[in-house]
């Protein structure tokens, strides 16, 4: 964790989404480290594949063994005329295709412990216990980290050794707490009060610093203090009694510490293991998968590296000997041996299942991110994990029916024969989006062999087209696919992997809502086993979420943000639906804080990408209304606010206030320059002095109000000077005028403009409250400003060009607006200013991504999709996830059931309806309802229409009796 993170430049345009994850710090760490992956089926290929899309300096590959027909089970690198080939020489150029940034080899010559010395981080799959405790041996003693990892059937483990004294210098990635001080205690304790009755959220033995107290200014940027919680408003931190006197203000902010861990050797742990629960729900199995294991390492050394055969009985009695064996040899022995269980993994000890891989691949590659970079908890120091629950009932599973076939699938059909296969194969799966989850979900399918058979289908649907920043986790594109559709390239590239899927996938380009329900209407859905969300908006989650309800379908439900992930079962007549349940509101910033009384910097960011659309977007939008609409003057002054605004808005953007040249353009921003942080904020300060006191005597400017200083205009200033270039070329775009970046022209430019000295006003309102509506308007009479509107025929063909709001686009100059803007907000209000970074993934609400999480996600809603497939009907079968790999936390809980409303004695739920059969009229309908089911039809309607309601006239209920 010593290098220099200072260097190197890191581009934000590909690795935006993860970059919100990780930090620039710990990428720029993860920039200096080598890693070596050994063993390159399934797992390995999963492992190193998130590993170069996240950006690490180099990755080695390691596995010289020859391609088996039967990897092509899991590893979705290798194609059939691979077979016989060195694995790792063939996956090398593929794997390299992900990431220009990241060099790709092969390891020459033999696995020595000098050829492993140059790596930060040594990754072992399919390695012998024996072959492992050896390296590992080396790379303890040598202080490379080593994590090793293994999958079989349903069945898995991953164990990490990053030495005996790593430093975490992060341990849950979340943004450091801050908040504002009411009060410090000048006692032995220090009590700290917060402001507002607000919530700290701190825990005993966090620390924090101090800035902005005023009184006791010895806190300000003191040493960080550790925390003592004494409520949910206030904490201790110590003795201030040696301090000046508190007056007022203050922002607590917390301080991240490393913490560091120390790790054993394999050798040791393998004696006494230090087991993390990956389901709570089985907390008794990881001892007895740990002696499993080795179990299995142990069969493998006595026969020649063959592990127990599919459903062998000798084979899995021979394992259970072993165990019992290796458990007498522990210093933590397992009381009782779980006979049953050891039997299964024996069973399943040659199986290789996609989403298996996927779980683990995502997992490990994130442990190989935390060695690299010190950021987030790291496993400690085993963690195992099984989906025992997925294998399926409704076939019967003999030693017989999971023989291998020589087909591509042999390893899948190990653990769930061939007749499951089939089951498999002829599912009919909608996919809704083709997004991250999207392309790791197909990916896991292909290799699973869905939709492949001859009633089989997949069918993707995607509106969107690639972008940049999707190739950092959207591993089926490349950058030759910028700009195509998502669904199409997608479809194509899993139909290279498993060419069986050639005339199964049928991609799509629709949006998934009400206008698209004669392409997914009945005919579709009947022809469903099912669908799966992959979707990144919570509207559409819901709509698919009721067609699925209507039509009786199972949803697959996940969503990733950053480290953690979850995902949901949506089973017919057994569990509640996605929209049963739903998150809080997201807080809302009060507009009178917007307006006057920022504190924050999220205040100013919010504030400037607001100020983006009042600048930019909707004048233009509202004089191209008033050029194309003849009725839209009228229109605008019958609504009940805004009028004048709108209306001088036109007025000045199509004639007082419209630019001819980009100097005119520049000396618009500089004058708006001077309205936003010079004039408003003299107004402000004239009509609420800085020593303003209450009606109840409190100083006006305290708590959470600060008072604000203008800012006096420099042209030598960058961050004055950026705020005229993005303002003068997107005002300049506005009218479709060249715009110019050079600086120096620019000083010139600013530095010349005539700007008229400004009065403060008596009689300006101010926003001092929330729901206060004020409409200050520049004093003209309206009358006078309707006067003075150009006739649209005057502008006959003239249109302004609105600048729609585009984060992704550096050059565009929007982010570089909204950063400008809201510093020099930030700057007027004495708050700590934020890089365009940090404002982009604010202004433009970015979900941060990762490519680990979306792995590991998919492959737990696979898992579930084997159930799915089996028909399950218990509640119990079934699970839903919540993960969070930065901690590491993983929890599993039964899905909720779908809640049971009673009339009569009969129960139903949301599944449930009359299915009535036959046209009626609304006369027979009632009746049916009173005779057969003894209810009474109080209102009836269809979709907004309502077409009985007991309230209606009487002459029209009269009417509608006999209607069908």
């Amino acid at each position: 964790m010593d290098v220099d993170v200072t260097e190197a430049a890191i581009d934000e345009a590909l690795y935006s989404r993860q970059l919100y994850v990780l930090g620039h710090d710990a990428m720029r760490r993860m920039g200096h480290s080598n890693v070596l992956i050994i063993g390159l089926r399934g797992l390995g290929v999963e492992i190193a594949k998130n590993v170069v899309l996240a950006g690490v300096k180099s990755v080695t590959l390691y596995d010289p063994q020859p391609v088996a027909k039967s990897d092509l089970a899991t590893q979705f690198f290798l194609r059939e005329e691979d077979v016989g080939k060195p694995r790792d020489r063939v996956t090398q150029p593929r794997l390299a295709e992900l990431n220009q940034y990241v060099p790709v080899a092969v390891l020459e010559g033999e696995l020595t412990l000098e050829a492993i010395s140059p790596f930060t981080v040594v990754v072992a799959t399919g390695l012998s216990l024996e072959r492992q405790l050896e390296l590992n041996d080396f790379t303890h003693a040598k202080d490379i980290h080593f994590i090793s990892t293994e999958i079989r059937g349903l069945f898995g483990y991953a164990f990490c050794d990053l030495g005996s004294n790593f430093q975490v210098i992060d341990t849950t990635g979340e943004n450091p707490l801050s908040g504002m001080v009411a009060a410090v205690e000048k006692d032995a304790q220090g009590v700290v009060t917060c402001v507002d009755e607000t919530r700290h959220g701190l825990e005993d033995g966090t620390y924090v610093t101090f800035s902005e107290v005023k009184g006791m200014t010895e806190l300000n940027g003191c040493e960080p203090r550790k925390v003592e919680v004494l409520g949910p408003y206030t904490f201790s931190i110590g003795d201030t009694s040696g301090l000046g006197d508190y007056e007022s203000g203050g922002v607590f902010t917390e301080v991240k510490k490393p913490v560091a861990v120390n790790f054993e050797p394999l050798r040791d742990q393998l004696k006494k293991p230090e087991l993390l629960v990956s389901d709570f729900a089985k907390f008794d199995r990881p001892a007895q998968l740990h002696v499993g294991f080795q179990a299995l390492h142990a069969f493998a050394a006595a026969h020649d590296g063959e592990l127990p055969r599919p459903r062998n009985a000798d084979d899995a009695a021979e394992l259970l000997k072993l165990a019992g064996t290796i458990n007498a040899s522990l210093e933590d022995k397992v009381e009782e041996l779980d006979a049953k269980l050891l039997t299964e993994l024996a069973y399943q000890a040659r199986g290789d299942l996609s989403p298996m891989v996927a779980f683990f691949g995502g997992l490990v590659a994130q442990e190989v991110l935390k060695a690299c970079s010190g950021k987030f908890m790291p496993i400690k120091q085993y963690l195992y994990f099984d989906s025992l629950e997925s294998l399926p009932t409704s076939v019967e599973l003999t030693e017989e029916a999971c023989q291998p076939t020589g087909s591509r699938y042999d390893n899948q059909i190990a653990v769930f024969g061939r007749e499951f296969q089939a089951k498999i194969a002829n599912n009919r799966q909608f996919l809704a989006g083709a997004g991250a989850i999207g392309c790791e979900m197909l990916k896991n399918w292909a290799m699973m062999g869905l939709g492949t058979g001859e009633q089989g289908r997949i069918y993707v649907t995607d509106m969107d087209t690639i972008e940049k920043s999707n190739l950092n986790r959207q591993f089926l594109f490349r950058p030759a696919d910028v700009g195509k559709l998502k669904s199409e390239c997608a479809g194509a590239a899993v139909t290279r992997m498993n060419p069986d899927l050639a005339g199964h996938i049928v991609a799509h380009q629709n949006c998934i809502d009400e206008k698209t329900e004669d392409i997914y209407g009945d005919e579709f859905f009947d022809g469903l086993d099912g669908v799966t969300n992959a979707l990144d908006n919570v509207k559409t989650r819901k709509y698919m979420d009721r067609r699925c309800v209507y039509f009786r379908k199972p949803l697959l439900e996940s969503g990733t943000l950053g480290t953690k992930g979850n995902t949901q079962v949506v089973i017919p007549f057994l569990t509640e639906s996605y929209s049963s349940s739903q998150d809080p509101p997201e807080k809302s910033i009060p507009m009178c804080t917007l307006k006057n009384f920022p504190n924050m910097i999220e205040h100013t960011i919010q504030w400037g990408r607001n100020l983006f659309d009042g600048l930019f977007k909707q004048p233009c939008e509202n004089a191209n209304l008033f050029l194309t609409q003849p009725n839209y003057v009228d229109s605008v002054l019958k609504q009940t606010s805004n009028q004048r605004e709108t209306i001088e808005g036109v007025l000045k953007y199509l004639a007082t206030e419209k630019p001819i040249t980009f100097e005119e353009c520049v000396a618009w921003a500089r004058l708006r320059f001077e309205e936003l942080y010079h004039n408003n904020i003299a107004q402000l300060l004239f009509n609420f002095p800085k020593d303003s006191v209450t009606s109840t005597g409190t100083p006006f400017w305290s708590g959470p109000k600060r008072a604000p200083d203008v800012i006096v205009f420099d042209a030598d200033n960058d961050v004055h000077l950026d705020f005229i270039l993005a303002a003068a070329n997107l005002h300049a775009f506005n009218y479709g005028l060249k715009g110019e970046t050079d600086r120096a022209k620019l000083r010139k430019m600013a530095a010349d403009v005539i700007v008229p000295e400004f009065t403060p006003k008596s009689g300006v309102k101010i926003q001092v409250q929330e729901n206060e509506n004020i409409n200050q308007g520049s004093g003209i009479d309206l009358q006078e400003i309707l006067d003075a509107l150009p006739t649209p025929n005057s502008l006959a063909g003239y249109r302004l060009a609105p600048a729609e709001f585009e984060k992704d686009d550096d050059t565009n100059f929007h982010i570089d607006f909204v950063t400008a803007a809201s510093n020099l907000r930030a700057i007027n209000y004495g708050i700590t200013p934020a890089d365009r970074h940090k404002t982009k993934f604010i202004a433009g609400k970015i979900i941060p991504a990762i490519a680990t999480t979306t792995a590991l996600v998919t492959g737990l809603v696979c898992l579930e999709l084997y159930k799915v497939i089996d028909g399950k009907t218990k509640l119990e079968d079934y699970k839903n996830g919540f993960v969070n790999l930065a901690l590491p936390f993983f929890g599993f809980s039964e899905p909720i059931a779908a809640p049971k409303l009673k009339y009569h004695d009969i129960e139903f739920s949301l599944w449930d309806r009359f299915d009535i059969e036959g046209d009626l009229t609304l006369k027979e309908l009632m009746s049916y309802f009173k005779e057969k089911h003894e209810l009474e039809i109080t209102m009836l309607s269809c979709g907004n229409s309502m077409l009985y309601s007991f309230f209606m006239p009487k002459k029209k209920l009269d009417e509608r009796m006999s209607l069908p």
